[in-house]
């Protein structure tokens, strides 16, 4: 195949897996696709449970399309390594499959990976790097995590025309519908969120998901700064009828410490002036995204400077990074 048309599948296999951003904690959302010796698809698959690959060879033995086939393209390298389930290698060395074809390489370097050399090993035709800038965008928090034990923060502002993050009386946001939408779709990706009780005592906000179809049965963490327990106890009740679990904290190190041991790979501080600038002050973000109200609004994306990111910045892309 033509190096156009693998890059072109390799789109259809990211597509598949940014459906599941935010929903495959603690693995990364991957997309797979199977096709046939004429290069026909035959079934496509993402992380849910199973991973993509052996997810996809299950479809497809179902559906008794095994035999056929002839290549599989994933986003992400396959695993080599015994962990929650076996390895990935194995199941598409044993499914007698000939060629894969992959995005980008596992960033993981506390596994005994090598999933590439096993393949190559029994026999099977790999080629690998396609796509790769959008593959590695779909795995961002995940691979910040598996490089620094940290995890990735991104901080959402709104500003309004005067320069103020506060709504007029009467009302919860100034922002467009299109940046609306781009705060849910944030949203949805987050494991957690972080506020602040000054938030929640002026807007009463939900912190659901609204203007995009959440992961169905999703829970989030959402750590509260309050030091002075001023959140009352009934909204932390509805909250957790909100598929939130609520957790109050002294200052934002021990909160980010606490989701950090938790598990929490991709955190959204949704907050006021003063909690926002305190992350910001702290370092800990990753990424800001800050809404600038206008006509147009104007949407600016800063990378912080000091610490590593697993992907090219200069090829950040909405589309590619944010689940549908």
């Amino acid at each position: 195949m033509s190096e156009p048309i693998l890059t072109n599948l390799m789109r259809q296999a990211c597509a598949e897996a940014r459906k599941g951003l935010g929903a495959t904690l603690p693995n990364p959302s991957v997309g797979a696709i199977a096709l046939d010796a004429n290069g026909d698809v035959l079934a496509v698959a993402a992380t849910c449970g199973l991973h993509a690959e052996a997810r996809l060879i299950e479809t497809c033995r179902t559906q008794e399309l095994l035999p056929r086939i002839h290549t599989m393209c994933v986003t992400l390298e396959p695993c080599n390594h015994q962990g929650r389930t076996p390895p990935c290698t194995e199941a598409i060395i044993n499914a007698g499959i000939k060629r894969v074809v992959i995005g980008t390489r596992d960033p993981n370097p506390y596994v005994k990976g090598g999933g590439i050399e096993r393949l190559r090993e029994a026999g099977i035709e790999v080629v690998s790097g396609v796509n790769e800038d959008e593959c590695k965008q779909l795995i961002q928090a995940f691979a910040y995590t598996v490089l620094t034990r940290k995890p990735w923060i991104t901080i959402k502002r709104a500003f309004d025309k005067n320069g103020s993050m506060i709504p007029p009386p009467g009302q919860k946001t100034f922002t467009s519908p299109d940046s609306l939408r781009l705060t849910h779709r944030l949203r949805k990706k987050a494991d957690a969120i972080i506020t602040g009780s000054g938030t929640i005592l002026a807007d009463n906000p939900l912190f659901t998901v609204r203007q995009v179809l959440d992961h169905v049965g999703k829970r989030r963490w959402l750590a509260i700064l309050d030091r002075r327990g001023r959140v009352p106890g009934d909204w932390l009740t509805a909250a957790y009828g909100q598929r939130l679990d609520a957790f109050i904290y002294k200052s934002i190190e021990q909160a980010v410490a606490d989701l950090t041991a938790k598990g929490v790979q991709d955190i959204l501080v949704e907050a006021g002036p003063v909690v926002s600038q305190a992350m910001m002050d702290s370092r800990l973000w990753v990424m800001s995204v800050t809404i600038h109200q206008g006509d147009p609004d104007r949407i600016e994306v800063e990378f912080n400077p000091d610490v590593m990111i697993p992907f090219d910045t200069a090829k950040f892309n909405w589309d590619t990074f944010l689940p549908t």
